[in-house]
């Protein structure tokens, strides 16, 4: 007793006394810290710092605070938002026609350039003393996204000068005399942007950017004037083909030391008229058959004068820590529209074709094989909305969260291809053939550029989502970088001993709280709600205290091995991803006030969120370069086993029945989806069949009872059915007018479109009817 007695008082001593604490532990964890901490470029170093920690920090904390997630509120639309949606907005859609813009013209109509310039759908993120719209991050999503419903070209061209380029540019860090030159210009359509960041041999590596400038002097207007001499190549600029001014990203060199006294003076940001001597836009690309304007730009010493730099000579080498600034924010917003817009339309119309599309007598959707597919499309959908709604919460909070906004880029887009791919395998032979009336192919074929642009989706789950939020969302580890990078040691070694401190008592409440929550299933947990959703709050805050110690267990045996063991840090921030997801499931469903209706969706997608987690967890505990650590981190997490399983087939099955029943739920899930009431239309004539069938379902189970007890020929349709139902008072005479109409809009919805093949070879796409 005695003997541990005096164990304790030394421990005491030993970590109560701040000198003695520092000599005999903190300064030789300090010089280990400082050997394993992963080197970072300047380019890295910016990204890193760049943007705001939100909710993903609270779950990275291990403790995430429930209370104050649920408190946030999602924006409202402003009266000029709702009334943009409304009338402009609702005018534009009725306009586009995607297969005629992806096939005939190659480009948007005239009459819609015209309207999207007239209407300012080039200036929601520009302020109104400029003459723009300035709209929320929520209005802006919906737009795109219901654009992108009808027609991705048009989404995209919308999407761009909203997003990372000229306009958020100058609005953040412009002179006032550029923003007063440029900005009304933009808002009003006379200038068309593109920013110019990608090149043959720099994608994902910006800080590779092999395009230059050089200060030099040369002669701008008549004078001789300093300015910089550019050489550029960059391709995949969208909008280049039919921009005006040119945003150029180059690296910056100051041989002559004429505007400071460095040499390399780092990457830098111009904005150049398109029209100005030596700016070449060249080919266009054709982005997997898209037709928004997609293509390439170069120049070959071309001189300008040092206020094109965007911010002014002040902000030369500063282009980099720009851009990544304005890309956390516009990542959160832009392609994860069009992923929403993805879920909504293939939710809505996938439903209403395994409704409409018959097969030994059922609507396809009653087959357990359909419904498989149609339970993951709904569980995703609902997913999908529910990240894009909590993004948008911190959006227009004023946050600018880069670990959250690549998390959504990334996650979102994947969920959207996962939910494409089942809509197509549902509708089969319906979705591959391409014409007017195939509502799926477009976006099938367009969902790889949102997965690709704006960092490659490999790029973002493997480096920036951990990379990032290993450091900027832990409570400790950025504060501990900077302190052992403190040119005064000293002071690091002081500002580190306290962090050191705080960071040991929070790995050990890490790991005993894991180990708790593992034995006892979480159940003890807070959660901020009762009913069926509370074992989910339980089992994330479980889930947020396992990630918690299990990347203090890798960044500590690791260090910057880390950084290099790609596959290892991105299952930990696959971790962090899903927690988030999940983070967002649960309040959508709180914020729509719980909605009993929602239940299947919300079991779905959290029993998926959940099961996600552990199989990410699964393959690194099974893949840790130190095998026995990872057994005994396996063990403290799941010391009963990893059981979180599929969602279960029930819910897939409910989820199948609500998709193909008319009512609310069908329209609070797919409220994006644009239709119109014409057979006509490319989603009209499915919606149109869809509602006319269930409205004449009671007749429909008469006609099709009478044809499998042989009162009915079982070979007739249509018109020729309607009559034969007629004639054998199977159904009244109003019935079969009724449903003579539906049985046409059925034909309809599940035939394929079809051309003339001598026009077809030309190259005119001219439809028969369909067959």
């Amino acid at each position: 007793m005695s003997i541990l007695l005096i164990l304790l008082v030394a421990v005491l001593i030993v970590f109560g006394v701040p000198d003695i604490r520092r000599s005999l532990i903190s300064k030789p964890v300090f010089q280990v810290f400082k050997k394993i901490l992963p080197p970072m470029s300047a380019t890295e170093r910016e990204a890193m710092e760049a943007g705001d920690v939100w909710w993903d920090g609270e779950l990275f904390s291990g403790r995430p605070d429930w209370f104050k997630l649920l408190k946030t509120k999602p924006h409202q639309f402003t009266a000029e938002e709702q009334a943009f949606i409304d009338g402009p907005l609702e005018q534009l859609l009725a306009m586009l026609d995607d297969f005629k813009i992806n096939t005939e013209v190659h480009d948007l109509p005239p009459e819609v350039w015209s309207h999207l310039k007239e209407h300012r759908f080039f200036a929601m993120i520009i302020g109104k003393e400029y003459g723009g719209l300035d709209f929320s991050a929520s209005a802006n999503s919906h737009i795109v996204s219901r654009i992108a419903t009808r027609s991705l070209s048009a989404a995209v061209t919308v999407m761009v000068p909203n997003s990372l380029g000229p306009g958020e540019l100058l609005t953040h860090y412009g002179t006032m005399e550029q923003k007063e030159h440029w900005l009304p210009a933009l808002a009003k359509g006379q200038e068309i942007p593109c920013f110019a960041l990608t090149g043959p041999e720099a994608g994902s590596d910006a800080g590779g950017i092999p395009d230059t400038g050089v200060v030099c002097k040369g002669e701008f207007n008549g004078e001789e004037v300093v300015g910089i001499k550019l050489n550029w190549s960059k391709r995949y600029i969208t909008l280049a083909p039919v921009a005006t001014v040119l945003g150029l990203a180059f690296k910056l060199y100051d041989p002559e030391q004429l505007i400071g006294d460095k040499e390399d003076i780092g990457i830098t940001c111009a904005l150049i008229p398109t029209n100005h001597a030596g700016v070449e836009i060249g080919d266009r690309h054709l982005p997997l058959m898209q037709a928004f304007m997609n293509g390439t730009t170069y120049g070959k010493d071309v001189f300008i004068p040092l206020d094109w730099i965007i911010g002014g000579v002040d902000y030369a080498g500063k282009g980099w820590r720009m851009l990544v600034e304005c890309l956390s924010a516009g990542r959160g917003i832009s392609l994860p529209a069009l992923a929403t817009a993805t879920g909504h339309n293939v939710q809505r119309f996938t439903g209403a074709y395994a409704y409409v599309r018959q097969q030994f007598g059922l609507p396809i959707g009653k087959f357990e094989g359909v419904q498989e597919a149609m339970g993951r499309i709904g569980g995703l959908n609902y997913s999908i909305e529910s990240m894009r709604r909590l993004t948008l919460t911190a959006l227009d909070e004023g946050y600018s969260p880069s670990v959250i906004t690549a998390m959504t880029k990334y996650h979102m887009t994947e969920m959207g291809r996962q939910v494409l791919n089942d809509g197509l395998d549902v509708h089969a032979g319906k979705g591959i053939q391409m014409g007017p009336l195939n509502y799926l192919a477009s976006n099938y074929m367009g969902i790889p550029i949102s997965i690709t642009v704006e960092g490659a989706n490999i790029l973002t789950r493997n480096l920036m989502i951990f990379g990032q939020g290993a450091t900027r969302c832990h409570p400790y580890v950025l504060a501990e970088m900077e302190a052992a990078a403190d040119s005064d040691e000293e002071a690091g070694l002081r500002s580190f001993d306290q962090l050191l401190i705080k960071h040991i008592g929070f790995a050990i409440s890490n790991v005993f709280a894991s180990v708790w929550h593992g034995l006892t299933g979480a159940r003890f947990a807070n959660a901020p709600v009762g009913g069926e959703t509370i074992r989910y709050y339980q089992q994330l805050s479980r889930m947020s205290r396992a990630l918690a110690l299990c990347a203090d267990v890798a960044m500590l045996t690791m260090g910057g091995d880390l950084k290099r063991k790609e596959m290892i840090s991105a299952r930990l921030g696959d971790v962090l991803s899903h927690l988030y997801i999940g983070s967002a499931i649960l309040k959508r469903f709180e914020d729509d006030g719980r909605q009993v209706a929602d239940l299947p969706y919300v079991h779905y997608a959290m029993q998926l969120q959940l099961h996600l987690i552990g199989q990410a967890f699964r393959g690194f505990f099974k893949n840790f370069p130190k095998r026995w650590m990872g057994r005994v981190l396996s063990f403290l997490v799941f010391p009963w086993g990893n059981r979180y399983d599929r969602p279960a087939d029930d819910y897939a099955q409910q989820i199948a029945e609500s998709m193909m029943e008319p009512g609310v739920l069908r329209e609070r899930h797919t409220f994006l989806s644009y239709w119109q009431d014409d057979e006509n239309d490319v989603t009209g004539h499915m919606e149109l069949a869809f509602l006319h069938m269930h409205e004449n379902e009671a007749v429909f189970k008469k006609v099709y009872k009478a044809q499998k007890q042989g009162v009915l020929d079982s070979n007739l349709s249509g018109d020729a059915l309607a009559e034969a139902a007629i004639a054998a008072d199977v159904i009244t005479v109003e019935q079969g007018q009724r449903f003579a109409v539906a049985e046409r809009l059925r034909q309809r919805a599940i035939a394929v479109d079809s051309f003339e093949p001598e026009a077809m070879s030309k190259g005119r796409y001219i439809a028969r009817d369909v067959v």
